[in-house]
């Protein structure tokens, strides 16, 4: 008899999602999925009534004035496209930190090659502690942006972004934010943060369908578009609109997506960020307590009893991660990520080039006794090293 999925790899993709969620979608699905903003017709207007009231709840979850300043795109990794190419110009400098997911580092290396951008990498500690002296020596006359995650999706240190926004305003650059790790299980406050930019999945932490995220963008701040379409408004000027959310969103909206991701910020605000966070932060200790009695065996990232998200990655000595993984997929029912996790400086910063890591990452379905399992499974593939 095959045994019951013990799903690990939230930071990835959140699963199962409430029923709510699927449920918010099917009702716009088989109701008012006409476009919105193409019509004055009801069902259109009922189309964008359903996008409003998602940007409504996603300002009051990140303390967003204006919801028009939050604008949808399909992942995290499009919003920090367009939250990096849509600033930087030619010989501008930009600050980013050696635990960036590829989804930072290759809009900024593609940017070195083709706008002479130049880009400093700040060093973080094996056990996530960022060098904000380091930070502070960095900047340069030309320094425009200073991006970084707000939790590594390798060690699960929570970066700390209060601090880094007082040094970036006091440059006057801006701050981006990759809230890929975060949103929803952290509290963001783009105010009291000194946020300017917030990239966020809408599958992850929101609990929302795979396909949906956002940027939030700082009254202040004009981004150059990175999509230019059709938008249903200021259709007869040639240019993108200059009105938000418009001039961001070119083309049909995934009000499908959106409805979804609107009744999974419902269900987060509802179980209270946190809390969530409070869940999953135990589990994590509960995983790395016992992790650390296993011979052979290494917890990356920060250490007992320190912050961090619901993620713990580990290496085991002389074995292959990938190898653990189809391992406890296979023998014990439990999908875990190895590898990379897309993070090739995480990597570097952990020493862990050479073989990857394990990732095991929690949600708010998870529980004690299927981290348990995960421990037992563990330990006994470590004896048979």
């Amino acid at each position: 008899m095959k045994q019951p999925l013990i799903y690990l790899d939230h930071a990835a993709t959140s699963w199962p999602k409430p029923a709510s969620v699927g449920e918010a979608m099917l009702e716009i699905l088989n109701g008012p999925s006409a476009n919105s903003g193409r019509g004055n017709y009801g069902m259109a207007l009922q189309a964008g009534r359903t996008l409003f009231q998602t940007r409504l709840k996603l300002a009051k979850l990140f303390h967003v004035e204006n919801p028009n300043n939050l604008v949808f795109t399909s992942n995290t990794t499009e919003a920090l496209n367009l939250a990096i190419k849509g600033i930087l110009q030619p010989g501008d400098h930009v600050i980013a930190t050696m635990v960036e997911h590829n989804s930072v580092r290759r809009p900024l290396e593609y940017l070195k090659r083709t706008r002479n951008v130049s880009v400093d990498y700040i060093a973080v500690s094996p056990e996530g502690k960022l060098d904000l002296d380091q930070l502070k020596k960095a900047f340069r006359p030309k320094t425009k942006l200073v991006v970084c995650s707000h939790s590594s999706n390798l060690l699960g240190c929570i970066l700390p972004i209060r601090e880094i926004g007082k040094i970036t305003h006091k440059h006057e650059a801006l701050l981006a934010v990759d809230a890929a790790q975060t949103a929803g299980g952290y509290p963001i406050n783009v105010q009291t943060m000194g946020i300017d930019l917030l990239a966020f999945p809408g599958h992850k932490g929101l609990l929302g369908p795979q396909g949906t995220g956002g940027l939030y963008i700082h009254p202040d701040v004009d981004l150059e578009p990175i999509l230019h379409g059709g938008t249903g408004s200021q259709s007869e000027a040639m240019e993108m609109p200059t009105v938000r959310p418009d001039r961001y969103e070119a083309g049909t909206q995934n009000a499908v997506g959106i409805a979804g991701l609107g009744a999974g910020v419902n269900y987060v605000m509802e179980y209270g960020v946190e809390a969530i966070y409070e869940h999953e932060w135990k589990l994590a200790q509960q995983l790395i307590s016992a992790l650390q009695t296993i011979e052979g065996v290494s917890v990356l990232g920060p250490g007992p009893g320190k912050p961090r998200t619901g993620l713990v990655s580990f290496t085991m000595e002389g074995r292959d991660a990938s190898e653990i993984a189809f391992q406890l997929d296979r023998k014990y029912g439990i999908a875990v990520r190895a590898g990379y996790h897309c993070s090739p400086l995480g990597h570097m910063t952990a020493g862990t080039t050479q073989g990857g890591a394990v990732r095991a990452s929690f949600g708010l379905t998870t529980t004690s006794e299927e981290v348990h399992k995960l421990i037992l499974a563990v330990q006994t593939i470590a004896k048979d090293t």
